[in-house]
Order: structure tokens, then sequence, then C-alpha cells
């Protein structure tokens, strides 16, 4: 087993890429989801309410954060904007530490996304800590839902195109990690894991939401992978593919690390 694919998604909810090689710091992989569009009122906006969204593609450099979508000028967004004062932006029920950044990628967005909001950014000694019902007291991430890291497993995903009878890419289920070598769901067992040097807990399953019904590629909503979720992979109400992950020291991450189980546990969703 080792690892196939890794993703960074630098601003929550829009477009991510992936590397041959990422640098993994105490809230996860550099820059992932440290950026999260807001609306008036400071709470996070993603694609649930405007899947338009997908169609912002992003990028990383030396400058910093890269914007882009089909009629739009690029534009580059510095890692740091000079603002001294911070806000408070709603993350479902976390109230996070946040800065203002470049007002003009905030007007950028408004208007693609034809609708009022802005872009705000993690400053770098901000703390978010994890749920403490799956985490330890010095876990912390950006802004992603609730974890660090999101795990699946290629085999996972050619199981469940063979389900719906379609060719979903890896994409749609917005990884930060994948995974070869393994038997489909082999993931639902496993509690702590290595890959290269770096050790992973797996507490948690990762219940899927409507995004996973918006085509990446063209913003179009669907009815699948929910559709065969619910009826393969439902649990209390919920349906789950991928496991969450948190890490227990910084390091590097290459694609081919090696993947090890250091511990197995009960099915997670406890699926049949």
């Amino acid at each position: 087993m080792h690892l196939k694919s890794i993703y960074v998604y630098p601003v929550k909810s829009l477009g991510g890429f992936n590397v041959k090689s990422w640098p993994v710091n105490e809230k996860g992989l550099l820059h992932d989801r440290r950026w999260v569009i807001v609306d008036k009122e400071n709470r996070f906006i993603t694609q649930r309410q405007l899947p338009k969204m997908a169609l912002i593609s992003t990028s990383l450099s030396e400058e910093g954060l890269h914007l882009s979508a089909e009629s739009m000028p690029p534009i580059t967004v510095p890692y740091e904007s000079g603002h001294t004062t911070s806000l408070k932006v709603k993350i479902w029920n976390d109230s996070c530490l946040a800065k203002p950044a470049l007002q003009a990628a905030s007007n950028w967005l408004s208007h693609f996304l034809e609708t009022d909001c802005r872009l705000v950014y993690q400053p770098e000694d901000a703390v978010r800590a994890v749920d403490p019902n799956y985490a330890k007291p010095n876990d912390k991430i950006y802004f992603s839902d609730g974890f660090p890291f999101l795990i699946i497993s290629e085999a996972s995903l050619v199981a469940l195109n063979e389900e719906m009878n379609e060719n979903f890419s890896m994409t749609r289920f917005r990884p930060n990690l994948v995974v070869t070598g393994c038997e489909p769901y082999a993931e639902d067992t496993w509690r702590t894991i290595q890959i290269g040097a770096i050790e992973f807990r797996l507490p948690k399953p990762c219940s899927r939401c409507s995004i996973t019904t918006i085509d990446p590629l063209t913003g179009q909503q669907g009815k699948e992978p929910l559709r065969t979720l619910n009826r393969t992979r439902k649990w209390n109400n919920q349906v789950f593919f991928g496991q969450n992950a948190l890490h227990d020291r910084p390091g590097k991450l290459h694609i081919d690390d090696a993947l090890i189980v250091l511990s197995h546990g009960p099915k997670q969703p406890p699926l049949q």
C-alpha cells in the first residue's frame, strides 16, 4: 500500500490541485484551507450555497495564492494582507480568528460569484482546535470542516463507481490523501496508520453532503453519488465515504510513500 495522490485546497470549497510532495505543519498540509470565503455576517460560504465556486481554480507560488476562472483576469493574493485588525468568522459552530485578505480578491470573487462576499485567511499564530471528542488537546486545523486530512482509497472509488455505473473522478470527493494497494473500504477499519514518516489517527468516518453531487468541471449538480451512498453507505441517517484523519507530527509527504497500518478497529461506519 502506498500514497498515490496528494491534493491541496488553499481556499475552502474552491478548486484544488495535486502535487508530488508537500510539507505538513501542525495544522495539516501547508496552506490547505487557510483561506475561506465569507458572507456579510462573516459566515463561511461553500458550494452548498454556490455551486459555481467549483469553477474557480487555485494555485500557490512564492508570491501567494493565485485565483483564476473563465472570463476573469487571474489575480494573485499575498500570503499576508498587512491588516492589523482581526475578525471572527463562523465555520459551522466554530468561531474562528481570521484577517481580511486583499480587497481586490474579495471584489474579484463577488463579481464572479454574483454575491457580496469577501476572502479572509487564518493568521499563522491563530489556533483553531479540533473537536475534543476525537482529538488530542494540541490538534489544530485551518478552515476545513473539522479535520486536517481526508483519506480515501482508490479501490473504494472503483467500487462506488461500479455501484453507480459511473466514472466519477476522485476530485469530486475532495480528499487530501488518496491511497492505493488495498481492498475497497479497507480504510473503514484503520485506526492508526503511517505514511512515510508521519503517523495518522483515523477517529471518524467522513459524512458526505451535496457538494459530492456537483461536477467539479461544470458546476452542474446531479443526484449521484448520494443516491447510491444512501443505499450502500448509510448509517444513523448519514452517508459516509472516506475517513477523517489527524496527524501526530509535522513532516513532508511524497507520492509513493509506503502506507503501513499500525492498528485496526471495528468498521466505521459499522456497515455489514
